[in-house]
């Protein structure tokens, strides 16, 4: 006996075939614990485990070997989100039971012919696996009865309430016979979870896999801070620093996530979109591409990606860092599965670092500050991937031999040297072109930039801007400085002289920044309020009393007529 193998959890051996023919050496800690409970104890577990940790095994093996095979009685009821992942859970379940005999499983979910679904019901299933909006509507036509149930399985149980599943799961859970057991599983322990467990669980035994509400052991969690306006250029620099990146990229609306899939699909990247407004047709063929590994890129919503479960994901991107903390824990749950490596990136601005606390508080684990990494070390990465690609590509040389004469010809005049810099050339230079003086994106908390810091500038390295707002708004040099900054994304930036009179102020700026100031007006604001900028002329030395002389605009003439509006 395999004393590391499922055979010592008590699994039947018809089980342990089937699964190790899918590549299941050893189980995993959430199934090593829970297996033998369900089959051994009549017990209520609650289960606490990261999405993707081996769940469905975990109750999936022990419930289709205490199955009746012999009743025509529907004994268990498997309750989950979402109809992705109602259909995942009923093909794992399908290829579990693949040596068992008169074993059956059919899946209820909204979205789908409800004629198909009754036909499947009509053969008897004895496991069903159900979303709880179209398993109540099935109850209340009086086409499935929970009353003689043996088992009730709610499987991402925090998600079904996040998605407002709260009155569906007490309905169907009323109609349940009090003998049943009832297994609980869920990423996190929100207090609507607890409520469930306190109201329809008796004696539980609660079995945790990492810790409540931490974060996946094998995903490392990392956040560069931009300007907010600069994520979708830091955006596209963390994926091209990472050339083989298959990945989710979250957004907190649909209209962000049309727009950023959009910009990434123009910009050539293999990417596409899920989102509320797409029919279910379109879902399923953007989902097939996905998993097929057709697209690198995901960019979807969190209502839009709820019970996704894709294997091998390398990264998930927080473009839009979550409102709800704990909705972060199921983003980045979705990577760093079934013991492999993952990462969770957070792209941030400086008025979000509160949230990058709070979070390392909840989950236990710390953020890694990274810079977005510059031009040079983007096209490095890229051309070393561009040669490791190079080099693992298989050749097919009964396809490519009549095509080789020609291809000599045409490239004979080339020498060795020559042709590998034509080569890495006809890919690389976009990279190259693009990354062209490319600006710094970070902000870094704490830092300065000593060399620039109280540099005095001469007269002519500096263009002098008016900015309509002064003493009487309470306008400070800080503030200045910030807007300066913003408008063009880098605090490395010299500033001279700062006069603030009563409805305005000058400020002077290096030079070499003056276009990027011009291109940025419309976003010049300070405390939220847009604020009116332009290029003003040099100051009159002869001039001792700037503050009455210099008027950025011909005082208005009073009317004659008081009346007159």
């Amino acid at each position: 006996m395999d004393l590391n193998g499922f055979e010592n959890t008590g699994t039947d051996p018809l089980l342990i075939r089937a699964i190790k023919e899918m590549g299941f050496e050893k189980p995993m800690p959430i199934q090593e614990k829970v297996i033998p409970v369900i089959l051994e104890q009549e017990r209520d577990v609650v289960g606490l485990a990261q999405t993707g940790t081996g769940k469905t095994a975990a109750f999936g093996l022990p419930l289709i070997q205490k199955t009746d095979k012999k009743s025509k009685n529907i004994q268990t009821v498997v309750l989950c989100p979402t109809r992705e992942l109602c259909m995942q859970i009923t093909n794992d379940i399908q290829n579990y039971s693949k040596y068992v005999k008169d074993f059956r499983v059919t899946a209820i979910y909204g979205g789908a012919s409800i004629e198909g679904q009754l036909k499947e019901l009509k053969k008897n299933p004895q496991i069903i696996i159900a979303t709880p909006g179209r398993l109540l509507d099935f109850i209340e036509r009086k086409k499935i009865n929970l009353s003689k149930i043996d088992s009730i399985v709610l499987d991402e149980a925090d998600e079904m309430l996040n998605m407002g599943f709260k009155e569906e799961l007490n309905s169907i859970l009323e109609k349940t016979p009090d003998s049943k057991n009832t297994y609980l599983f869920s990423a996190t322990m929100p207090r609507e979870v607890s409520e469930i467990a306190s109201n329809y669980m008796n004696n539980a035994i609660e079995i945790t896999v990492g810790g409540r509400n931490t974060g996946a052991e094998n995903v490392s969690h990392l956040y560069y801070m931009v300007q907010a306006r600069n994520k979708y250029p830091a955006l596209k620099r963390i994926v091209d620093i990472n050339p083989d990146i298959y990945g989710i990229v979250f957004c907190r609306t649909r209209a962000d996530t049309k727009e950023i899939a959009e910009k990434l699909i123009e910009d050539g990247y293999n990417a596409d979109s899920l989102h509320g407004d797409l029919s279910q047709a379109q879902r399923d063929y953007v989902m097939h591409k996905f998993r097929t590994k057709n697209l690198q890129i995901l960019v979807a919503t969190d209502v839009a990606a709820r019970g996704l479960d894709v294997d091998d994901l390398t990264h998930i991107i927080n473009y839009n860092f979550p409102d709800e903390l704990l909705i972060y824990t199921h983003r980045s749950g979705r990577t760093g599965r079934a013991g492999k490596r993952g990462i969770s990136i957070a792209i941030i601005h400086r008025k979000e670092m509160h949230k990058i606390k709070l979070t390392e508080k909840l989950i236990k684990k710390n953020f890694e500050y990274r810079l977005v990494p510059d031009g040079k070390a983007i096209c490095e990465k890229q051309l070393f991937s561009l040669i490791d690609r190079m080099e693992r590509v298989e050749v097919d040389e009964s396809r490519i031999d009549p095509y080789l004469d020609v291809i000599y010809k045409k490239l004979n005049w080339l020498t060795k040297e020559q042709l590998i810099k034509q080569f890495v050339s006809l890919e690389f230079n976009r990279f190259l072109e693009y990354y062209r003086d490319a600006p710094d994106l970070n902000i870094v908390e704490g830092r300065e930039n000593k060399r620039e810091k109280g540099k005095k500038l001469n007269r002519s390295e500096v263009t002098r801007f008016f900015i309509k707002m002064g003493k009487k708004d309470k306008v400070s040099p800080a503030e200045i400085i910030g807007m300066i900054n913003d408008m063009t994304g880098t605090k490395n930036i010299s500033i001279g002289r700062i006069e603030i009179f009563g409805t305005f102020t000058f400020v002077e700026v290096d030079k070499a920044f003056t276009d990027i100031i011009l291109s940025n007006i419309h976003r010049a604001e300070i405390n939220r309020k847009q604020v009116y900028v332009e290029i003003a002329e040099p100051p009159d030395k002869n001039r001792k009393n700037p503050k009455t002389k210099e008027r950025p605009f011909p005082k208005k003439k009073r009317s004659k007529n008081k009346n007159q509006n």
